[in-house]
């Protein structure tokens, strides 16, 4: 069934129109898009119009553990003492437990103003490493949570196969994640049979985890499709790529593999001046997920010098401990007012700060996620978010205020309506489906917390 959009503000790819009248055609794309149009009777009306947003990276089960790692040890916290809560979680969860984890996560997004995710997808196996009869039933699991809230996906199953940058074995409990060259492919295969519409990519999980060879063969084999790795998130990290491969982390991965727009570097936060310049000059895009690093204490990105180079970005959830479009963006321009001293550090000349980093995360998003998405545009997606113009925080409001006005100053959302691929899955800023994935999620954080 076709629906037509009239929206009296729209954000187009050349800048604000008025009086939009676009048309959704039964493939989910955009048939039509006229400007300064009438409106006609059936049309549904909006206020104002944007493009959906990607969430370029999430572990959609880490929804699970919001919260539950927030009390001190008895020595010094790090993510290091983080990933050992989220490995003892990561056990408990079972396929069924995914898929309704995964569900809140996705329905939460939508309701934020992501339309799309990439799901970095690594809890492969049972707990210890025990394979499924079919190598893709955890895949399977995040699949039917996106397509049971209608969230856009890209799904990037992790390659992990060793501990440490030295090729140490993996522990127990990483065993989940694990795959030989083998296996990954069996996956891939059963992926590709299983889910042919299904969106790929391939998730080299680090170079702590992948050696050299593992990722030439992996990046020759799939070679058509996103690749999106961790990188440089952490100080340890450097300091021990730097020791045993003799290079920061970055600097190895642009000199020695072939680093290109299909290229997504995930945090990539502790950078030199030269890889910060060289990433840039890559058109690949950093995959900067804010909230996140901020509650690991990851560090900021360099993001002032690297939009400076013309580097791409993107924002994501990651480990999904709040899922916040607006907040993503916020934090990551207040980091940068913070070290620099200086008020709209990102935003470029005569432009406001909310417009430049919407439309970069807008854009790289699409482009990491490898998905016809990304603008208001005859023959892209239909992935439209609509906003509220009676909402405080846009009232008497233009343009790009309405952005700014989103992103700095609105206490609660104003999303109203959200339609991905045509489908309109938010309403009046909830979920269409919010009651059963919100109870199934509650029942299942009982269920699988409640352990030895």
């Amino acid at each position: 069934m076709e629906t037509t959009i009239f929206a009296r503000h729209a954000l187009l790819p050349e800048g604000w129109a008025a009086d939009v009248r676009l048309q959704i055609n039964a493939k989910g794309s955009i048939g039509t898009l006229d400007k300064r149009a009438t409106q006609a009777p059936t049309d549904t009306h909006a206020d104002i119009i944007v493009p959906g947003m990607a969430n370029l990276h999430c572990h959609a089960f880490q929804r699970a553990m919001a919260g539950l790692a927030e009390r001190a040890g008895p020595g010094e916290d790090s993510f290091w003492t983080w990933r050992e809560v989220m490995y003892i979680i990561a056990q408990s969860i079972d396929p069924d437990a995914l898929n309704a984890i995964a569900a809140m996560a996705y329905m939460e997004m939508l309701e934020s103003g992501f339309t799309s995710v990439g799901e970095f997808h690594y809890l492969h196996h049972g707990p210890g490493g025990t394979p499924y009869d079919n190598p893709a039933e955890m895949s399977a699991q995040v699949i039917d949570a996106a397509t049971r809230t209608g969230i856009g996906q890209t799904v990037l199953p992790v390659f992990y196969a060793q501990g440490g940058f030295e090729g140490e074995a993996l522990t127990d409990r990483q065993k989940r994640f694990g795959h030989s060259l083998d296996s990954f492919a069996a996956l891939m295969s059963a992926l590709q049979s299983q889910f042919p519409d299904t969106n790929l990519g391939i998730a080299p999980h680090s170079l702590r985890a992948v050696n050299y060879t593992q990722l030439q063969h992996l990046t020759n084999s799939f070679s058509r499709v996103p690749v999106h790795i961790h990188i440089a998130e952490q100080r340890r990290e450097v300091k021990e790529c730097q020791a045993i491969l003799g290079a920061p982390p970055v600097r190895w991965l642009l000199d020695n593999l072939e680093v290109d727009e299909r290229w997504c570097l995930i945090h990539a936060t502790h950078m030199d001046e030269g890889e910060t310049r060289d990433l840039a000059r890559s058109n690949a895009v950093a995959g900067l997920c804010p909230i996140t690093e901020a509650n690991l204490g990851d560090g900021l990105f360099p993001a002032d010098k690297y939009l400076g180079q013309g580097g791409r970005f993107g924002i994501g959830s990651d480990s999904c401990v709040r899922i916040d479009l607006a907040e993503e963006l916020r934090l990551l321009d207040y980091g940068q007012r913070l070290t620099s001293e200086r008020r709209t550090p990102l935003a470029q000349p005569n432009t406001s700060s909310g417009r430049t980093l919407f439309q970069h995360a807008v854009n790289g998003g699409a482009q990491a996620l490898g998905q016809n998405t990304g603008a208001l545009a005859v023959g892209k997606r239909a992935d439209i978010v609509t906003l509220n113009a009676a909402h405080p925080a846009l009232a008497a409001r233009q343009d790009d205020a309405w952005l700014d006005g989103w992103i700095y100053g609105a206490a609660n959302s104003p999303v109203q309506d959200v339609y991905a691929a045509g489908h309109r899955v938010v309403q009046k800023g909830r979920h269409t489906a919010r009651e059963p994935i919100e109870t199934a999620f509650i029942k299942t954080l009982e269920r699988v917390l409640d352990q030895p």
